[in-house]
């Protein structure tokens, strides 16, 4: 919501523009004459006037009694060349001249008496330029000044103290609780603090206070924003808006400033709602970082809980403040009094993902076969801009190949785009590579199919997308809160069944597997060092994490441990994705006809969904027959071999 500049505001600004330019030149024009007029001119004191006149040099003076000055010629002189030059001079008279008056008239010096008139005094050239000198600064103060009696916008000078927020107009905001789907639970406490400020004496007839502050957390692009524009269009009182990053300047002071001035605009329209997005920016915890508890941003923060629940009473005025990063706040601004509730707007789980598409394509004509249900099921794990993202990027696909409806193909080929990136299909690759990179995928999708703990394939593709030559990607059939141990290993071996696919066909390895191993890698070190999944070093945890609650980064790690349980940490981590990759060799080789068939297809398709793939994998069991299917040492391991396994990778044990 921007502040437009009023003509008159642009039509000063031009005329000043204008005059200041003309007064710059015309200074620009006075320096000039003013410099070539001295140039040539000797300034002499008074005593080296007197020696040149006793010497005979000078040939005139005319001397002026308003400015006690003389200013003259020397006697003509010729140089090597025999030219005649007249030199000039210049100097100061003391008050009483007398003296130089009687040597030059001795000497026989032409002497004269000049009274310059007030206006030559006027208009010398060295006053134009200090008077328009003095003009300039003054003129550029009194065109700020106006600008900033008339309103000229709060990015102007003298404007730092004041706040940045906008308030946002009712009956501009289209958007409502109706256009925020699949957080339910978090629309419900939304709805109660903006029912209170329609209705207040429902609650107080009650004894209910209505909460100070309301701060919504969760990852990014889960809808956090969105809800506050829905409170602004669904409250029938004033809305403010500011990020909290338009807090701080470098000037000390200023942010401070603006909290009081954001405030002060509140409690006048109070009962009022002030939505602060991005909380992290100005409310760290304090004492952190360079400049200890005297820094800019430490002091807009006191100010902000000053006015959140200081001294004065700040009735009618509802915080909200949306974050991801709640682990970085102070503790004292998250007590009850400033924030007395915390709303979390994680992401959607299947339904709410169903319920986020339809909003999004419901404004797109799509075609009778999309099954958006099926959608939903396919994006565990997605936000609601990632879902909107989605359906943007179908629309365009659609409109590439000129369509008039949306397919299942042109969302599934958007959703491929959004989790690896656009096809690249102008890289060139060779054919003994695009066979590497078939053996490699169909190794992850055979370890999969084989693995009852592993999530169902949904596409192979040998066609290089993003950053990756090729690809496999896997969805659950469902969402999964809580995950066991043994998926975590089944999940380990899909990753190494690329590699061991590469090193039974090819006896060779190649680089193609180093995201799998380091992510492998970290799943196994997960399962030591934080879920206590190890047998041998019991139900611990080692390592104090500092990492983003919602952003999963890790900042800093404390390591609380012995060199003694870091060997252990290592000896653990190192069995389980060695016997985990064991485990998915004996697939691969188990399958070996089925990887040379299934490569000679995919190689020639170039792309495997579902259905294809699990229709071949069937038809190459059956033709094996039930016994050469179920016997172990082919991959399809039997439950007592399995189990077996199970119990090696949990036991103390390399």
């Amino acid at each position: 919501m921007c502040r437009a500049e009023r003509p008159g505001n642009w039509l000063m600004a031009s005329r000043f523009v204008q005059i200041a330019l003309l007064v710059v030149f015309v200074a620009l024009i006075a320096m000039f004459f003013t410099r070539m007029g001295q140039m040539g001119v000797e300034e002499l004191s008074y005593t080296e006037l007197v020696s040149r006149i006793e010497a005979g040099r000078v040939s005139t003076m005319n001397v002026s009694r308003e400015t006690d000055t003389a200013e003259g010629s020397f006697v003509p002189t010729r140089d090597t060349e025999g030219n005649e030059t007249v030199g000039r001079y210049k100097a100061n008279l003391p008050p009483d001249y007398s003296d130089v008056i009687k040597v030059a008239a001795e000497r026989g010096v032409s002497v004269k008496f000049v009274n310059p008139s007030g206006l030559a005094v006027l208009f010398n050239p060295t006053m134009i330029l200090w008077i328009l000198m003095l003009l300039l600064p003054i003129g550029l103060i009194w065109f700020i000044i106006s600008r900033q009696a008339q309103g000229g916008g709060q990015s102007q000078a003298f404007n730092f103290g004041k706040s940045r927020a906008r308030m946002m107009n009712p009956e501009k905001t289209r958007i409502t609780f109706k256009d925020v789907a699949g957080l339910d639970e978090v629309v419900d406490e939304l709805c109660e603090v903006v029912d209170f400020l329609k209705d207040p004496a429902k609650y107080q007839r009650l004894g209910a206070e209505i909460p100070k502050g309301v701060i919504l957390l969760g990852p990014p692009g889960c809808g956090k924003t969105l809800l506050a524009k829905a409170i602004a269009g669904e409250a029938n009182v004033p809305f403010f808006f500011i990020s909290g990053s338009d807090f701080v300047e470098m000037f000390v002071g200023v942010g401070a400033a603006r909290v009081r001035d954001l405030f002060e605009q509140a409690k006048r329209r109070a009962p009022c709602l002030v939505f602060i997005d991005e909380l992290d920016a100005v409310g760290r915890l304090r004492g952190t970082g360079i400049g200890g508890g005297h820094d800019e941003r430490e002091q807009t923060l006191n100010q902000l809980l000053v006015e959140m629940d200081g001294f004065e009473p700040n009735s009618g005025v509802i915080l909200l403040a949306a974050t991801n990063r709640p682990d970085v706040l102070d503790p004292a601004l998250l007590r009850p009094g400033r924030f007395d509730r915390r709303v979390v707007v994680d992401a959607p789980d299947v339904k709410g993902r169903e319920e986020i598409l339809k909003i999004h394509i419901k404004n797109k004509p799509i075609a009778s076969s999309v099954d958006i249900k099926l959608l939903a099921q396919r994006m565990p794990g997605f936000s609601g801009a990632d879902l909107r993202n989605v359906a943007n990027e179908a629309a365009l696909l659609a409109a590439r190949k000129g369509l008039d409806k949306l397919t299942m193909a042109e969302l599934d080929e958007a959703i491929e785009r959004v989790v690896a990136g656009p096809e690249r299909r102008s890289r060139v690759i060779s054919e003994e590579e695009k066979k590497i990179i078939a053996h490699h995928e169909l190794g992850h999708a055979v370890v999969a199919y084989r693995l009852p703990g592993a999530d169902p394939v949904y596409k192979i593709s040998v066609l290089p997308r993003g950053l990756a030559l090729g690809y496999t990607l896997q969805f659950p059939e469902q969402d999964f809160f809580l995950i066991s141990r043994t998926k975590l290993l089944d999940r380990i071996c899909v990753l190494l069944g690329g590699r061991a696919s590469e090193e039974l066909v090819f006896k060779e390895i190649t680089t193609g597997a180093n995201n799998d191993l380091e992510r492998s890698t970290e799943i196994a070190r997960e399962m030591v060092t934080r879920f206590g999944m190890s047998d041998k070093l019991g139900p611990l945890t080692f390592g104090s994490k500092h990492q983003s609650i919602f952003l999963g980064k890790a900042l800093a790690e404390d390591r609380n441990y012995s060199e003694e349980i870091a060997s252990l940490i290592d000896e653990e981590v190192q069995r389980i994705v060695r016997e985990s990759y064991k485990k998915a060799r004996s697939i691969v080789e188990g399958n070996r006809k089925h990887l040379h068939r299934i490569s000679e297809v995919l190689v020639e398709r170039e792309t495997l969904d579902r259905k294809e793939f699990e229709r071949l994998m069937r038809e190459l069991d059956e033709s094996e027959g039930p016994e050469e299917s179920t016997k172990d040492g082919t991959g399809f391991l039997s439950q007592q071999a399995n189990d077996s396994l199970e119990m090696d990778l949990s036991g103390s044990g390399a």
